[in-house]
């Protein structure tokens, strides 16, 4: 697997402090910017940024660019350069909530006491996929 196949990486961001407080968040590797009212926030929005571009970029079948070294950042006095990490599967799973229609077979028998048991078969499907993939809700 190449560096670039793995969906969590680690990528460097400049955050400079506003005259008006809070900071700017420049994101080298995606040459995009976004900012916070502190530090916090500011770190939160650039892995929300950088995860929401890695993920749209996946979805264009773009090619995510690898995170630049750390030590290979300009920055100007009073910014701090940091990194910052992203998982673009778990940004996903956090966002992706669009349901999506399926076809399925059962035994008519079988149909029929679910119906009259009130069966609510989506949600029975998402709990036995959840349950066979090991996957927490």
């Amino acid at each position: 697997m190449n560096k670039m196949d793995k969906r969590k990486l680690v990528y460097p961001v400049v955050l400079t402090p506003a005259e008006e407080g809070g900071y700017s968040v420049y994101m080298p590797d995606f040459e995009k910017n976004t900012q916070g009212d502190d530090l916090a926030e500011a770190l939160e929005m650039a892995q929300d940024a950088l995860e929401m571009m890695g993920v749209f970029w996946q979805d264009e079948n773009r090619e995510i660019p690898p995170p630049s070294d750390i030590g290979d950042i300009k920055a100007e006095q009073g910014d701090i350069v940091t990194l910052v990490p992203v998982d673009f599967d778990a940004y996903r799973k956090r966002t992706d909530s669009r349901a999506v229609k399926k076809t399925l077979s059962l035994p008519s028998w079988l149909n029929a006491k679910a119906e009259v048991a009130g069966v609510n078969f989506s949600a029975v499907l998402q709990e036995a996929l959840k349950e066979r993939l090991g996957v927490e809700s």
